[in-house]
């Protein structure tokens, strides 16, 4: 059971890693823009969803902070970002690095520096299902909470609902913005401005405006993931920097603008850091189970005394330097850097 549990709690982590990561992908893969702010839009999605959820409830902030965010974004594209783009990518760098300085201040000033509670809707609080371990019965699955006698003949683990939400929305993120891309006539513009802008101009359509769309679009999915994330975990200036890094991450390991790619790359970082947790095993007993002799006097060093969840925050940083000796281009890309 404990098992399958972490598979769960490391696919959805993953899965919120991936709500973050696509709109960074999607800004990338057709503007050629790493935002180095990305991770910002998310911290201001979740706070102004806190915001109109007090107001309005729940699901009118879940609507609402994504498009306030969007229209953030948008706007920067408009009266920042465009006017550095003919410079280069350095330029760009900049001004979306210290666009995350600024909108860090901006939270700080208008909702302090404290966390803030962000409870979920009453319909997501409690369990989606419960994973039941009995000693007769053997495993079962109990949807939503299961009853206290059973839990008192066996073992009880249940799955919250908000990272059962999580997980719903981030895979019909994934279908949306796939089928937008490929299905759509919008998606095809989107695509070929980035190539042939000046074909996509003769053609009659706004390439200047369709990058601002990318640009907003790609926050507003950053502001959704905020308004789940700091829902289901916690609201506060810190939690940009704590999935800031990782994202770039997710975006190098899956390859440079390939959705896909960020899709598998994120499951794949999800799954190693909660197993590393959940083993929790020292770095000298796992090499012994790995058949590599370990002396008496290695095994009092500090290095194989450290357990896989003390390590657990490097894991993914030592996954991408691996992928970027044996793969260059990512696990699902086309192009290297």
């Amino acid at each position: 059971m404990q098992f399958v549990i972490s598979t769960l709690n490391g696919l959805s982590y993953g899965l919120l890693l991936f709500m973050l990561s696509s709109g960074l992908t999607l800004i990338f893969s057709m503007m050629g823009v790493l935002n180095f702010a990305h991770a910002s839009f998310y911290m201001v999605g979740a706070y102004v969803g806190y915001t109109i959820a007090k107001v309005a409830g729940f699901w009118v902030g879940l609507l609402v902070a994504p498009l306030v965010v969007g229209l953030l974004g948008a706007f920067f594209e408009r009266l920042c970002l465009r006017k550095v783009h003919k410079f280069g990518h350095v330029p760009e760098l900049l001004i979306t690095f210290g666009l995350s300085y600024v909108l860090l201040e901006l939270v700080q000033l208008v909702w302090g520096r404290t966390a803030l509670e962000f409870p979920p809707p009453e319909v997501l609080q409690g369990a989606a299902f419960t994973l039941v371990q009995h000693p007769a019965q053997g495993f079962g699955v109990v949807l939503g909470s299961a009853p206290p006698e059973v839990c008192a003949a066996g073992s009880c683990s249940p799955f919250p609902a908000t990272r059962a939400f999580m997980m719903l929305t981030a895979l019909l993120m994934l279908a949306a913005i796939g089928v937008m891309l490929k299905k759509t006539r919008i998606g095809l513009v989107i695509q070929a401005a980035l190539t042939h802008p000046e074909t996509v101009e003769a053609l009659g359509h706004n390439v200047p405006r369709v990058f601002m769309l990318v640009f907003g679009a790609g926050a507003a999915l950053a502001g959704l993931a905020g308004v789940i994330g700091g829902s289901t975990f916690v609201t506060e200036p810190n939690m940009a920097a704590i999935v800031g890094s990782i994202i770039f991450v997710v975006v190098v390991v899956g390859g440079m603008g390939s959705l896909a790619g960020a899709f598998v790359a994120s499951l794949l970082i999800g799954l190693i850091q909660t197993f590393a947790v959940a083993i929790d095993y020292s770095v000298g007993s796992l090499l012994q189970q790995m058949g590599v002799a370990v002396s008496a006097g290695a095994r009092e060093s500090t290095f194989l005394k450290l357990t896989l969840s003390q390590v657990a925050p490097i894991l993914p940083y030592l996954f991408l330097v691996l992928i970027l000796i044996f793969r260059p281009r990512g696990l699902l890309g086309t192009r290297e850097g």
